[in-house]
């Protein structure tokens, strides 16, 4: 499989995930032009698209690919019914486009019926996950959000996370203020810095590696807890990661 991140607006990325025959399926397309000029310089013929959530910078170039390709198959939960979704999908739904496999993932937080795709190993997850972040709560709780990244947590190690926004550089500087002490986050913003400076995504990367250096996904790690003054027993780490993300957003 060939995956390709293709940058729009400021920091958006939509995903495209093609394979030998040159088919390919596209993910939480914001804007129709650099989807179709990668199709066009790769020979590309889309199967299908998939949406995460119903947010503009997701949704905003299904209208026009679907003009241009009016039989293609659209993917979606259903607060994407009125974006451009011709099939509505939940969690715990299971996808076969073109022979591969798409487990549908419902994590709820960032909107209500937000949800992410896995096709091993890689998982589009939209906004609710980020390299050493993730979203905002603009619809959904801290307990959602929290049960839903615990739920995306569970996937195997070499998972790679494709997230919708470049975002890394600010959330490691946040971790970094978190737990300032922190080797692996340390050593990880400094890759990142180099990677950025060349103007190189910093994504996919691997759940294994996110696991070291995203602070959402620490939230049962006592200097982490102390730093926070939060000190939580294993049934309510939530709490933990309510009081994370509160200072995310004050950061």
């Amino acid at each position: 499989m060939n995956l390709i991140s293709i940058p729009a607006f400021q920091d958006n990325y939509i995903w495209l995930l093609a394979n030998q025959q040159k088919h390919c399926v596209i993910v939480d397309p914001g804007e129709s032009a650099p989807v179709l000029a990668t199709l066009a310089q790769n020979q590309y013929i889309p199967q299908a698209i998939l949406l995460t959530h119903h947010h503009n910078d997701h949704v905003g170039g299904v209208a026009d690919l679907r003009h241009h390709f009016p039989d293609i198959p659209v993917y979606g939960p259903q607060e994407t019914a009125s974006k451009g979704a011709t099939i509505m999908v939940n969690g715990g739904d299971n996808l076969t486009i073109d022979g591969r496999n798409y487990r549908v993932i419902a994590v709820p937080g960032h909107t209500l019926g937000h949800i992410a795709y896995y096709s091993k190993p890689y998982l589009f997850c939209g906004d609710t996950l980020f390299s050493g972040g993730c979203g905002r709560l603009f619809e959904g709780t801290p307990e959602q959000m929290y049960a839903s990244i615990q739920r995306l947590a569970q996937l195997p190690d070499e998972t790679l996370i494709c997230s919708a926004h470049e975002y890394t550089l600010e959330n490691l500087k946040f971790a970094r203020f978190i737990l300032p002490s922190d080797a692996d986050i340390a050593t990880y913003q400094r890759q990142i810095m180099q990677l950025r400076a060349k103007n190189l995504p910093s994504l996919p990367v691997k759940l294994q590696l996110e696991r070291k250096i995203n602070v959402f996904l620490r939230c049962n790690d006592i200097d982490l807890q102390r730093k926070l003054s939060v000190i939580s027993p294993p049934s309510s780490l939530a709490s933990v990661f309510s009081e994370l993300r509160a200072q995310k957003d004050r950061f």
